[in-house]
Formats: C-alpha cells, sequence, structure tokens
C-alpha cells in the first residue's frame, strides 16, 4: 500500500477532495475539489437508465471507460453508437436490460420511462447511442457556497452538455417543487440558428408542481466569448447564498436570481388557483434552502423540444418532436449527423466529447451549511 501510495503521489494522481464543512475554521474554504487526475469512483456514481432525463432522449447511460474516463486530468464524456456496441439489428431486434445485480456501478438507477428494460421491435428502436451521466447523490452535496466548473463543450450535431444539480432528498415534493440548478446547458451544433455551441444557458427550475414550472423567469442565455463553447475550456461559476444566486461565464455575470420575499411570491401562485404555499415554511431562497448534488451528463436529442423543429439546422434534424418513431427517425439521419460527431477522424472524434478540467466548491462563510 505504501508502494502504491507513493506512486500515485509521483504521478500526481490524487482522489478527489471532499471535507465536511463543519472542519473548515477559514472562509472561503475548499470542501470539494476534483481535478480528474483519476475518475475517482468513491465520489462519482455512474447512472445506468435509458431514461435520461425525462425527455425520451436517444441515449443509454452507462458505467464504461470507452464514454467515461480520465486522461491529462480531465474527464471526458463521449458518445458512441449502440451499434458499435451490438449491432444494427439489435437496435430494432434486440433486448436491452440494465438492471444489473451487482451494486453501485453496475444496477439501474432509474426505471421511470421504461429506463431499465427496452425491447427494440421494428419501428420502435432500442435506444442507439450509448453515453455517461455522473453524479455525487451520495458522496458529496451541499447548501449555499460557490461552485465553479471549468469545461469544455462537444462539438456534435444534436449533443446535449448539461452541468446541473438536483435535490438530494427532494424536501418540498418531485420535481420542480423541490427545485433544479441547471449551471450550464448547451447544444453541440455548428450551424442550428441561435441555439448553436455558439451559445449556453443557465437556469433555476421551480414551481409547486408541473406545469407550473417558472423557469423562464430565472433563465439566461449567453454567448461565448471565442465563438464557440466548443472551442475551448471556460470557466462557469454560480454564487449561492441565503439571500440569492449569481451565475457567471469566465468571471462574466451573466444572471442574477432574488426572489425578493419568496419564489412562491415571485411565481406568483397564488393567483394559479386553491393550493397551498409549498415552500412556507422554509427559507427565502425554498426550495433552493436545501442541499444539491451534482451531475455532469452528456445527452443526444429528445422530444421535449430542447431541439426545437422549427429551427433552421444544417444538418438538418431528422426527428419531429411529435414523431411516434423519433428514435428510429434520428437513427435513419445518421449519414447527417453522424460526420460531425466524427469530425474527419472516421471514428467519433473527443471533439464531441463533454470535457471537464476541474470541479470546485467553497463554503463562503461560518454561516453557511
Amino acid at each position: 500500500m505504501r508502494i502504491l501510495c507513493l506512486l500515485l503521489l509521483a504521478v500526481g494522481a490524487f482522489a478527489a477532495d471532499v471535507v465536511d464543512p463543519k472542519d473548515c475554521t477559514a472562509f472561503p474554504c475548499l470542501i470539494f475539489n476534483d481535478e480528474f487526475d483519476f475518475l475517482d469512483h468513491e465520489v462519482w456514481e455512474h447512472e445506468i437508465t435509458m431514461s435520461g432525463g425525462g425527455n425520451w432522449e436517444f441515449q443509454a447511460y452507462v458505467n464504461n471507460r470507452s464514454v467515461s474516463y480520465t486522461r491529462d486530468s480531465t474527464l471526458f464524456i463521449k458518445p458512441d453508437l449502440m451499434s458499435n456496441w451490438k449491432d444494427e439489428a439489435f437496435l430494432s431486434s434486440g433486448t436491452l436490460s440494465l438492471w444489473g445485480m451487482n451494486g453501485r456501478g453496475d444496477v439501474c438507477t432509474g426505471n421511470s420511462y421504461y429506463g431499465c428494460e427496452r425491447v427494440g421491435a421494428g419501428s420502435n428502436l432500442v435506444n442507439p447511442v450509448v453515453s455517461a451521466r455522473l453524479r455525487t447523490l451520495s458522496d458529496f452535496a451541499f447548501r449555499y457556497g460557490r461552485i465553479e466548473i471549468r469545461a469544455k463543450m462537444p462539438r456534435g450535431a444534436w449533443l446535449w452538455p448539461a452541468m446541473w444539480m438536483l435535490p438530494r432528498y427532494w424536501p418540498y415534493g418531485l420535481w420542480p417543487a423541490s427545485g433544479e440548478i441547471d449551471i450550464v446547458e448547451s447544444r453541440g451544433n455548428d450551424d442550428y440558428g441561435t441555439l448553436g455551441n455558439q451559445y449556453g444557458g443557465s437556469t433555476l427550475h421551480w414551481g409547486p408542481f408541473w406545469p407550473h414550472n417558472r423557469y423562464d423567469l430565472t433563465h439566461s442565455e449567453y454567448t461565448a466569448s471565442d465563438g464557440s463553447f466548443a472551442n475551448s475550456f471556460h470557466v462557469w461559476r454560480v454564487d449561492w447564498t441565503q439571500d440569492k444566486f449569481e451565475f457567471y461565464v469566465d468571471d462574466v455575470l451573466e444572471l442574477t436570481v432574488d426572489p425578493g420575499t419568496s419564489f412562491w411570491d415571485l411565481g406568483e401562485f397564488a393567483n394559479i388557483g386553491d393550493i397551498d404555499n409549498i415552500w412556507e415554511r422554509g427559507d427565502k431562497l425554498a426550495p433552493f434552502d436545501q442541499k444539491f448534488y451534482i451531475i455532469l451528463n452528456l445527452a443526444v436529442g429528445g422530444t421535449n423540444g430542447f431541439f426545437p423543429d422549427e429551427v433552421p439546422s444544417n444538418p438538418p434534424k431528422p426527428w419531429a418532436n411529435t414523431s411516434p418513431n423519433a428514435f428510429l427517425d434520428f437513427w435513419n439521419g445518421r449519414a447527417d449527423w453522424l460526420p460531425t460527431w466524427e469530425q474527419g477522424e472516421g471514428k467519433i472524434s473527443e471533439n464531441a466529447a463533454l470535457q471537464v478540467d476541474y470541479v470546485k466548491v467553497w463554503k463562503m462563510t461560518s454561516i453557511e451549511q
């Protein structure tokens, strides 16, 4: 063990550093730091599911080092084709079971939307893409502080990278009642109107129940300073206090959210019917007055409208969000979109990967928990 530790030190391979905020004696206090010298499975759990984010995306999330790996102190989440893992006939006739049996990293983590098992049948395809979604649910969550992530977005049509946070315990109820913090979402397309990889967005999702999600009041879109978030690494930062949120990109303030008296009043939910204020017993920032954990993922496509049908694009969008065969339509269009993932390399390029240099979290004052 001593020899192994010395070798790790010699090559600079350090595990993610997680500090109990109660141990902080000076501020700001770094309570989470992962520079991805290696993929620390004691901190990052792979989600195993086909349900994605509930948007009928086209990827299956798996735990495999061909799609999620580290190199040169960088985390890569790179898409691959299911047909490379199985064969093309499997998409329309095979059974993909993710139930597993051996615990964390093997057992299906999301059964909703048929997330643990799907059967290909004719035009109803099994998910044609594999990718990864990593989370710190069991190992790290925090309330208030500063989170900073340095990352490079992927380049490739219909890729949907996200770095975000969800509640650990859902104390106010199911989504969006307990909130969602989207540090950044982007799209991999080079040419997709005003929605390509030159743009990013930061958002808070909140509301007493769906469809009363007032994210429209707490959303900002912005442009990369170098022309594209897929060109180089950028730094996203969120300062989260007991009173407000501030979202920064490369130290430029892009979004401030101060709900005033409460998010309940900001959303004017008292006007929508006879419903109780679900956040009445929370702090001013409720539902964002509780611990959230970190998620890093690369999704593909979907039918929820994140990729709108009416936006002109090159290559053309191969599926409609209302199509009952969106998976098949997407797959049949691969002659157009797959080259944007391969980028002349004859195989899927690392430029199509979400690349994360580091994730850091600070506790900023002694009153934050």
